[in-house]
């Protein structure tokens, strides 16, 4: 029911006006009622051949009841904007006449006057302006041999592109009609008493049938001239006055507004005046909107000087921007998608579009840009990379992900290096934009290919590309394929390579863990430090400092300890710890000899058996007990002679203890110490004297030497024993411990057994405990003397 009482409605009003009408806009010297309005949604069968809906648009609106005495005006003006076509004349998209109203919908204009009267307009806008003014009269006087009767700032509007388009031609008539409007109607203009001419104020409209054609409009064009320089006009007496005008035009203009109207300068003759070489209509902006409309017919040599004179002109505050945005600005568009204008044309598009809406770059410029990418021209592609940043701000994440990267990855396996190597640089463009599955997906495996470009250049920024989008990357794999890659780099041949991987580095210190610092970063690091290039020294030296300072920090957090308290340990064992004393190498090695003797004394249970599978005797376990209390003891002989050998085999065997520190392999410092002390018997008891007959040949020879020493440690003749191995090798001993002339005992190693006779063995410092043997004769073979000289080497 609805529908149909609006239907009904509209019918009874009159035909259908399918535009909105929205703001009044204040004119002033007009019959018209100016409105801002849109088009809306129209139901007639030739809709699809008008303009689009929700567009804006201007409508004058015309009462008759209030104004009927200037409908002849009105009529004019409808028949004569629906029959005018120039550029320079206000576009008509619809109008419509009843009863009580006629509706004229045009383009969006603006009155002139507003921007006049608040002299917001430079000169080179104002030429501009007058110059398009110009070329339509000149159509009007000469084309159309009409007479436009009404020229004035109030007879003009700036449409959206800033350009000046002609109106109010109310009483325009063409010179051939009889009875034409403007003789017997051109009175009821308002305010057309200060804008005529003086022929016309002293003998009325009908005077101009004897004058030129261009007689009327050259005076009123004169004024024009004032007005828009001057701000306003206020009468007859301002004309002719050069204040604020040109000093180029002030001839020409002179010549408009002669009292004589056959003396008078046509304003065709104005026109091409001004355009001469070097003419006040020979400006850069004149120049610009004369050859934008004409850039697909250009040929290349012609169309490069264009685009170059564009670019200056773009750079330039004193131009209009609406004009680079609505009239450049598509024309550009057309020349780079179809015309050939190529990655030049399409810079200054990304220039003037930084100045567009959000809503006029969705609708013009990203469906370029999306079609553009799937281009096969490099260049294009090159020239899309570099403006990436001008841009991106603009696209949505949709249409990054969707249709943007999609087209960009190709160009990671181009064959051209450069679009290789702007393709890497426009990650950092667009990894905001991209999800985290593409980009610890295809990207990285895109960025793993270039990590290993033969090309330099391009390796070098994909690692500075790492480094600067290593926080966008997942948390999970940041670690690893940061660390990998960086130290890829680092082995780089090329030094820029190299030094962009410490640089990266350095930045990117808090992405790694602590471990990852000291255990990876840190070693991959060390090399640079004597790297042959200074630069790359210096900065090796500052990523290090940071990475210690980080790990250094992390080590004061960290405990003294993990090891359980001493009353946590399990019964019957014991902690060693360093025992306090004084500072240097006595603290040291008093630990060292407090841990032997610690091993020693709390010892408890069964001696395991020795490598014979022999158990000790009990005065052989009473004589041990007393050594490691620190009481010596002389035990009873033992009744089965024996002689234990040196083995490094058997060494390892001695028993199924859990192997403890071994002292005399770790400590070298400690063994050395303690064998520099060795000829002072600790029993203070006397040492028997044996000589050892020298080995005259490398033959496999035996020696048999029997000695007595009552059942106490023999430790002189375990130096000599020493001290023959040493000569054996042909290595001298180390001072003091020179060979004596006695009998070598039996030595005891850890687990070997040997033969021959004796009472005791000495105990071997090396932390374990020892046998007790009788002295016996010792076989001294020709490889146990090789070894036995092999283990005093540590002491050189």
């Amino acid at each position: 029911m609805d529908f149909l009482k609006s239907a009904v409605a509209s019918i009874a009003k009159g035909p259908a006006f399918p535009y909105t009408f929205g703001d009044r806009v204040d004119t002033d010297q007009s019959i018209w009622t100016l409105y801002n309005g849109t088009r809306r949604v129209d139901v007639r069968p030739d809709a699809h051949l008008r303009q689009e809906d929700n567009s804006r648009c201007s409508i004058f609106s015309f009462d008759i009841n209030a104004n009927r005495g200037r409908l002849p005006l009105a009529k004019n003006a409808l028949r004569k904007l629906r029959t005018l076509r120039h550029p320079g004349v206000i576009r008509v998209l619809d109008a419509i006449e009843t009863d009580q109203f006629i509706y004229i919908a045009s383009e969006r204009i603006t009155p002139l006057t507003w921007s006049t009267k608040r002299k917001s307009l430079s000169e080179e806008s104002i030429k501009w302006g007058l110059h398009n003014v110009a070329k339509t009269i000149k159509f009007i006087n000469d084309e159309a041999s009409s007479i436009h009767g009404s020229l004035r700032a109030s007879s003009i509007y700036t449409s959206e592109s800033g350009e000046w388009k002609l109106a109010g031609v109310e009483i325009l008539s063409a010179v051939k009609e009889d009875d034409a409007i403007i003789y017997s109607y051109g009175s009821l203009v308002p305010d057309i008493g200060r804008y005529s001419p003086p022929e016309v104020a002293k003998n009325g409209w009908d005077s101009i049938r004897k004058n030129p054609t261009h007689a009327v409009d050259s005076y009123q064009y004169g004024i024009l001239v004032t007005e828009v320089f001057h701000g306003s006009y206020s009468g007859s007496e301002q004309v002719g006055t050069t204040r604020n005008i040109p000093l180029d035009m002030h001839t020409s203009y002179k010549r408009l507004t002669h009292a004589v109207p056959k003396m008078r300068l046509s304003v065709a003759h104005f026109f091409e005046q001004g355009s001469r070489s070097g003419g006040f209509f020979d400006t850069p902006l004149i120049k610009l909107a004369d050859g934008i409309e004409n850039l697909g017919l250009k040929n290349d040599a012609e169309k490069e000087s264009f685009l170059d004179e564009l670019a200056r002109v773009a750079e330039s505050d004193n131009f209009p921007e609406d004009f680079f945005k609505v009239k450049v600005l598509p024309e550009l568009l057309k020349s780079v998608e179809f015309g050939g204008g190529g990655p030049k044309a399409f810079a200054l598009v990304m220039r003037i579009s930084t100045k567009l809406a959000e809503d006029d770059y969705d609708s013009q410029i990203t469906p370029a840009i999306v079609r553009l990418f799937s281009s096969p021209d490099r260049a294009m592609r090159v020239c899309l990379l570099n403006n990436l940043p001008l841009m991106i701000d603009h696209l949505s994440q949709k249409i990054v992900t969707d249709k943007i990267f999609p087209q960009m990855v190709t160009g990671f396996g181009d064959l051209a290096p450069v679009v290789r190597e702007q393709t890497v640089k426009a990650v950092l463009v667009v990894v905001p934009k991209l999800s985290d599955r593409v980009i610890n997906g295809e990207l990285l495996r895109h960025l793993a290919k270039t990590a290993n470009d033969d090309q330099p250049g391009i390796r070098t920024n994909t690692t500075i590309c790492l480094g600067k989008m290593a926080r966008n990357l997942g948390v999970g794999s940041r670690s690893k394929v940061l660390s990998a890659a960086f130290a890829r780099a680092l082995r780089d041949p090329f030094v820029h390579a190299r030094n962009a991987a410490l640089m990266s580095l350095a930045a990117t210190a808090d992405v790694f863990s602590e471990d990852d610092c000291a255990t990876k970063m840190l070693p991959a690091i060390c090399p640079s430090l004597v790297d042959k290039e200074k630069m790359i020294r210096d900065q090796a030296n500052k990523t290090l400092n940071i990475y210690l300072e980080r790990v250094r920090k992390y080590g004061q957090t960290l405990p003294e300890t993990v090891l359980p308290p001493p009353e946590s340990s399990a019964p019957g064992t014991r902690v060693s710890t360093p025992q306090p004393g004084p500072a240097g190498g006595g603290q040291w090695v008093g630990w060292a000899i407090s841990s032997f003797t610690n091993k020693l004394g709390p010892a408890s249970g069964e001696i395991q058996p020795n490598a014979t599978g022999t158990q000790p005797t009990p005065l052989e376990r009473t004589s041990l007990d007393a050594i490691a209390n620190g009481v010596p003891t002389r035990p009873t002989p033992r009744p089965t002679p024996s002689a234990l050998a040196v083995s490094r085999t058997d060494s390892k065997t001695i028993s199924s203890e859990p192997e403890t520190e071994d002292f005399g392999a770790d400590w070298g410092d400690l063994d050395e110490q303690e064998n520099n002390r060795a000829d002072i018997d600790p029993w203070n008891n006397p040492q028997p004297t044996t000589s050892l007959p020298p080995t005259s040949s490398r033959s496999s020879t035996t020696t048999t030497t029997s000695y007595d020493d009552n059942g106490e440690p023999d430790f002189e003749g375990w130096l000599n024993a020493q001290a023959v191995a040493k000569s054996q090798s042909k290595k001298p001993l180390p001072k003091g411990l020179a060979a004596k002339k006695a009998a070598p005992p039996a030595m005891v190693s850890r687990g070997g057994a040997g033969t021959g006779t004796g009472k005791s063995s000495p105990l071997v410092g090396n932390g374990r405990r020892g046998v007790v043997a009788k002295p016996a004769v010792v076989v001294v073979k020709k490889e146990e003397e090789e070894e036995e000289g092999g283990w005093g080497d540590a002491w050189d």
